[in-house]
């Protein structure tokens, strides 16, 4: 039986007393662990409703910057004082159980692999694993009901014997990639909820409506016509109010009289003509709340949109030419996936997150023809271009790869070029910059996609041409995190050969290389992801490229481009792992 065997069907090995960790005891680099160690920490028994663990695998992300720097004040930690309560970083990660709890022998056996959806509720409140609480950057530890039977149950998932450590640590990162194309947008009026209609003065326009239109308990009525005014109060059934003549600068108020400031669940804006009605009213609109333009005149400009709500509030942004005025509303009209056959841009394709989404469009079956990947960075650039070639070619996809701040052509004129004058079917901003996702907006064609997967704060306002929402069905959307449903669907697209999340990873290093695999991270030394194996000792942290030099016995395992594989993995942990 070989050493990575043994880690795999031997988890009733003895587990040691104590084991490695990287605790963190405050706000900066320098508080994880001590003066740049892990430290030794006992191994507990698990109690009767805990497993005990081993963390195999653990993906470094970039998101934990803002922990790193903000220590307990991050808004998961709810002001902890962690030189009292320290907690962990590695949210991603992949376990092995070792022991259970007599309470939980029904439910998980030792010798069983899983995976951790970090972002929790508990009670309706936020927590995370690798933040509230402690994640994966040690040996060994005990997983109990927070994590076990929070308000969605278990926020585990089984993973499959056949999949690597790596693979599945990396299940979490990849999750968030595909939830961004899963709908996460409400798409209709909120049931119970407060919809607010904005008319035009002189509209005679006969708009109709659907019994989509009885889900409000409270309609507001502004400027609209008497008689849509008439068949609303009989075809409704929620309550009626008029707040006529209201412009855009009393809308904070008006939401502050009917809502308590928390904004209208849905807004309707009929016949929309002024840019200065549409950012007012978005301004006011709910978290999760949709707005609903309805028109067929384009605005007189572009908007201000708040485009850090789309992605983290999760705004819904619809709209038809009418005169049906919940047409608009349904995932049938509102898609949330990639065009087929079209082209797709992909803004900061080469850093870790960034290249998962160039995979998943080259991967997918019914995918893009055209994949335009633009970095600032010609190293991160050439990685992506020498991992992912291969796999274009392997799908029959054309992969462009670009530095736009070098390009003889400007990125609007490349895209331009490569859609026939028509526009980029799909955009993806990997960058967390208002400026540059309005930019990316003007190069979408008007029946397009944009999706927000950076995001910026809540209030950064951006100019985007809502028009082409209404008049030509534009989609702008934003995702933040994962659920279980969406890391469960990586993990099944990767044993069914679909998907393969080894090709994320860009360096790996064992427990003590932990402390350099985070700044590493943290300045972007690498394009893809850092993995940390807690289980191998004596490995420093190693990027792909250099595995040929280091240890060339596992190089020799890597797949096409370098992508790493199950096969060098096991090469390693048989080199690094000392048991015991």
């Amino acid at each position: 039986m070989s050493s990575r065997d043994a880690i795999y069907r031997s988890p009733e090995a003895p587990v040691s007393a104590e084991a490695w960790a990287w605790n963190m005891y405050g706000a900066g680099l320098e508080q994880i662990g001590h003066d740049g160690r892990p430290e030794w920490v006992p191994v507990p028994e698990p109690g009767d409703d805990q497993l005990l663990v081993r963390v195999d695998a653990v993906g470094m992300c970039f998101s934990d910057v803002k922990l790193i720097q903000q220590g307990g004040k991050h808004p998961k930690l709810y002001n902890r004082d962690l030189a009292r309560e320290p907690t962990r970083l590695g949210h991603e990660v992949a376990l092995t159980v070792l022991k259970v709890g007599r309470a939980l022998r029904e439910r998980y056996t030792p010798g069983q692999r899983l995976a951790v959806q970090p972002d929790i509720y508990q009670d309706g409140r936020s927590t995370a694993y690798g933040y509230t609480i402690p994640g994966g950057l040690i040996q060994f530890h005990l997983v109990g009901p927070e994590v076990l039977a929070a308000d969605d149950g278990a926020y585990v998932l089984p993973v499959p014997e056949r999949m690597g450590y790596a693979e599945a640590a990396l299940t979490e990162p990849w999750a968030c990639v595909e939830g961004a194309y899963t709908q996460r947008r409400r798409l209709a009026p909120r049931p119970g909820g407060t919809l607010w209609i904005v008319g035009r003065p002189g509209d005679a326009t006969a708009y109709t409506f659907s019994e989509l239109l009885t889900a409000p308990a409270r309609i507001v009525l502004t400027d609209v016509s008497d008689e849509l005014r008439v068949r609303l109060e009989r075809g409704t059934g929620g309550t009626i109010l008029r707040r006529d003549g209201v412009g855009p600068a009393d809308y904070a108020t008006l939401s502050q009289e009917l809502t308590g400031g928390a904004g209208f669940d849905d807004i309707v804006l009929l016949d929309p003509r002024a840019a200065e009605v549409v950012s007012a009213a978005a301004r006011v609109v709910a978290r999760r709340g949709t707005v609903n333009l309805v028109g067929r005149t384009p605005l007189d400009g572009s908007p201000m949109i708040d485009v850090g709500r789309i992605h983290y509030d999760y705004i819904a942004y619809v709209g038809n030419p009418g005169p049906e005025i919940t047409a608009s509303y349904g995932e049938q009209r509102n898609r949330c996936e990639l065009r087929r056959g079209g082209v797709a841009l992909f803004v900061g394709a080469g850093g870790p997150m960034g290249q998962m989404h160039v995979q998943r469009a080259l991967e997918l079956p019914d995918g893009p023809r055209t994949v335009i990947a633009t970095d600032v960075n010609n190293a991160r650039l050439a990685a992506l271009e020498q991992l992912f070639q291969p796999l274009a070619s392997e799908h029959d996809r054309r992969l462009i790869t670009v530095n736009p701040a070098e390009s003889p052509l400007s990125l609007h004129e490349l895209v331009l070029r490569e859609s026939d004058g028509a526009g980029a079917d799909d955009v993806v901003v990997c960058v967390p910059v208002a400026g540059l996702m309005a930019e990316a907006a003007r190069m979408m064609r008007p029946d397009g996609m944009l999706v927000l997967f950076a995001g910026v704060p809540n209030g950064t306002l951006a100019p985007l041409n809502l028009s082409d929402v209404y008049l030509h069905n534009a989609q702008f959307t934003g995702t933040s995190g994962s659920r279980l449903s969406d890391q469960a669907l990586v993990i099944r697209k990767t044993v069914e050969g679909q998907l393969s999340p080894n090709r994320s990873v860009a360096a790996v290093g064992g427990i003590e290389a932990a402390h350099d695999g985070i700044r590493a991270m943290m300045e972007g030394r690498y394009a893809g992801k850092v993995v940390i194996f807690p289980q191998l000792s004596g490995l420093p942290l190693t990027g792909i490229a250099e595995l040929k030099a280091a240890y060339p016995d596992v190089a020799a395992h890597l797949g096409p481009g370098d992508a790493w594989t199950p096969e060098a993995e096991r090469t390693l942990i048989e080199r690094f792992w000392q048991p015991g």
